[in-house]
């Protein structure tokens, strides 16, 4: 899909009574009524996420020596070994332990977990990034500039091990840097 295809077809969506980006669809039904009334979550950050794992060795040499993530905990009862990235947690289930029996067929290139997950990366020097996932076997796209939640700013796609992709994502662009 081009880019003006995917405008058009957002602005088909709006126009089919979508709400306006930055608003709940809870809340557009509770304007629409002419009730004030403040959204029942708030929503801070990302706390965690799960990927189910074949390997759970790469996975998590790939998590912890490759993108620089710390073992935090280790549930081995459940199957669970939680991975720190910052104030989040990634969180590794084996496929064939406790947890990870409940879902379903293995994850793979054909049958991913998820489409993405983001980690914003501070200081971004996108060369450097690059340089280190490939001494590590990855294989990163280019340096591209996407829209995050802090703003437009550098990113890296690269692909885990199991094929679940993982975006590196730099601080937003100086308003002077790029328009």
């Amino acid at each position: 899909m081009r880019i003006g295809d995917a405008h058009i077809n957002l602005y088909r969506w709006i126009a089919k009574g979508v709400p306006r980006l930055g608003v709940s669809l809870s809340g557009t039904a509770r304007h629409n009524r002419g009730v004030e009334e403040a959204a029942m979550l708030q929503i801070k950050q990302l706390d965690h996420l799960v990927l189910r794992v074949v390997d759970l060795r790469a996975m998590m040499q790939f998590y912890m020596d490759v993108i620089g993530c710390t073992l935090e905990k280790v549930q081995e009862k459940i199957g669970l070994y939680q991975l720190r990235a910052g104030s989040a947690l990634i969180d590794l289930v084996p496929v064939d332990g406790p947890a990870g029996q409940k879902g379903g067929k293995p994850p793979g290139r054909e049958a991913r977990n998820l489409d993405h997950f983001c980690l914003q990366i501070e200081p971004f020097d996108g060369e450097a990034i690059i340089a280190h996932l490939k001494r590590h076997g990855a294989e990163p796209g280019p340096v591209e500039s996407r829209y995050g939640a802090a703003g437009q700013g550098p990113s890296i796609y690269v692909a885990d091990p199991e094929g679940n992709m993982v975006e590196l994502k730099g601080p937003p662009w100086q308003a002077d840097a790029r328009s």
